[in-house]
């Protein structure tokens, strides 16, 4: 009897004992970009965050392919939450579209977490250029432009990055046309713009806020379709253009089939961290908005963000492979 138990002792130690490793096991967050920005900067902050409820997270960069090939990764991990990732517009909202041949499928291929941030964009000029055209609104921007088709262009971080392709919507919205220039990445666009190679930038207000409180850049509209609170005195581009809206977002997701327990659990872990004091304060250095939600929220999201911008990527004629 005694042996018995002894047994029955040493067996329910030995499984407590792997199941507790394997709750150790440290989940990996795959960041689909290089390391510094702003999407890494806030998966390395809720990583910390989230470490005496989920344990160990290890922010891994895997970037390539406009983000295409971190996010294949996620896709293609084994659904037991170990591996997550960062879910982007780019990556699950404009890529589809844009590349003609995706490794994954953006609909289909992951589990929706909870939907991470918001970061506003802003329609910025070259502090210079707006001052010698006179230009001080959005309003005398657009008329600027139809007085003077072709004459302005403006910058982005290549052919189908969101700077581009909110630059198209806002020339469809606004009935003006404005010739784009293409630049290798978000930083030589903004370094074309302060240098005043270009005339105009739509970019995410992380990016553009140090330029724009030096006096470098003049702020004539944020593209959410209400004002930010981080540029209260800068109207929103709804204000000129009914019913113009743009955000830059991004959350997290697992592979498809990840199960829901494991999924709610990861939800209830990185929504909690998304709302604590410490988070939103250093998010709002980055200029960035904290929404956590439900997995259903975020999918819903991504799949009205995917079906909007299907005919802006199309109507472009953006291609990247």
């Amino acid at each position: 009897m005694q042996r018995r138990h002894l047994l029955i002792t040493t067996l329910a130690l030995a499984a407590s004992t792997a199941a507790f490793a394997q709750s150790a096991k440290p989940i990996r967050l795959i960041v689909p970009y290089a390391p510094g920005g702003p999407l890494d900067v806030t998966a390395r902050a809720l990583a910390e965050q989230v470490k005496d409820s989920l344990g160990t997270v290890i922010v891994e960069n895997k970037p390539g392919a406009g983000g295409n090939i971190g996010s294949d990764y996620v896709a293609k991990a084994t659904p037991d939450g170990s591996v997550i990732g960062l879910a982007a517009v780019a990556t699950h909202a404009i890529n589809p579209w844009l590349f003609s041949k995706m490794p994954y499928d953006a609909a289909r291929d992951f589990a929706p977490i909870t939907q991470m941030v918001r970061v506003p964009n802003v329609l910025v000029m070259n502090a210079d250029t707006a001052a010698r055209l006179k230009i001080n609104t959005l309003a005398d921007l657009i008329a600027y432009a139809k007085r003077n088709p072709g004459q302005l262009n403006y910058g982005s971080g290549g052919n189908g990055s969101a700077g581009h392709l909110a630059g198209e919507m806002f020339k469809q919205g606004a009935g003006v046309f404005a010739v784009h220039i293409p630049y290798n990445g978000a930083n030589p666009a903004q370094l074309a713009l302060v240098s005043g190679q270009v005339d105009f930038n739509i970019d995410n207000l992380a990016s553009a806020a140090a330029n724009i409180k030096a006096g470098k850049l003049k702020a004539l509209a944020v593209t959410p379709a209400k004002r930010s609170p981080m540029l209260p005195g800068v109207p929103a581009m709804a204000e000129t253009l009914k019913g113009f809206e743009v955000d830059t977002w991004w959350g997290l997701a697992a592979p498809a089939g990840t199960p829901k327990d494991v999924i709610d659990k990861l939800n209830t872990a990185f929504t909690a961290a998304l709302k604590s004091p410490e988070t939103q304060q250093r998010f709002a250095m980055l200029m960035a908005e904290p929404v956590p939600t439900t997995p259903e929220q975020f999918g819903q999201l991504m799949q009205r963000e995917r079906a909007r911008y299907e005919p802006v990527v199309k109507r472009s004629g953006a291609k990247v492979d």
